[in-house]
């Protein structure tokens, strides 16, 4: 089994809307194979609160318009630390950076094969690593 094309599309809605404001590290994992509940996950972190926030918003805000898709589960807002957004095909997860770390969820889904991301958000990655490194 692999994921949906909804489910392909939604991430990348998402990954998108993500790159826009800034998140980092974003990946896409089609969990379809391991689990019954989800075809997909979206991880990405941001620096502090705010910009998870901002993430998370942004995200919400690019399903609900380009896709007509609306979370059937928000948690974890009010601490802005770890947001989880269920949309029942894709589950996104927003982290603040330092969680992120300690959580290591590309390792509990290593196995999993990526879901290729638009070059508009891997475009977008290349572009903040390169003005880091100057």
């Amino acid at each position: 089994m692999t994921a949906s094309e909804r489910s392909i599309q939604l991430v990348k809605v998402a990954a998108e809307a993500a790159a826009e404001k800034l998140a980092d590290d974003i990946i896409a994992y089609d969990v379809s194979d391991q689990l019954v509940i989800t075809d997909a996950f979206l991880l990405c972190s941001a620096s502090n609160d705010r910009q998870v926030r901002a993430v998370v918003d942004e995200i919400e805000d690019r399903l609900r318009i380009e896709a007509d898709a609306k979370p059937v589960r928000r948690e974890g807002e009010r601490e802005g630390r770890w947001v989880l957004l269920d949309y029942l095909d894709i589950v996104v997860h927003v982290q603040h950076e330092e969680d992120r770390t300690f959580y290591a969820l590309e390792r509990l889904w290593k196995d999993c094969p990526s879901i290729p991301l638009p070059e508009s958000v891997t475009q977008v990655a290349a572009q903040r690593s390169r003005g880091a490194g100057q």
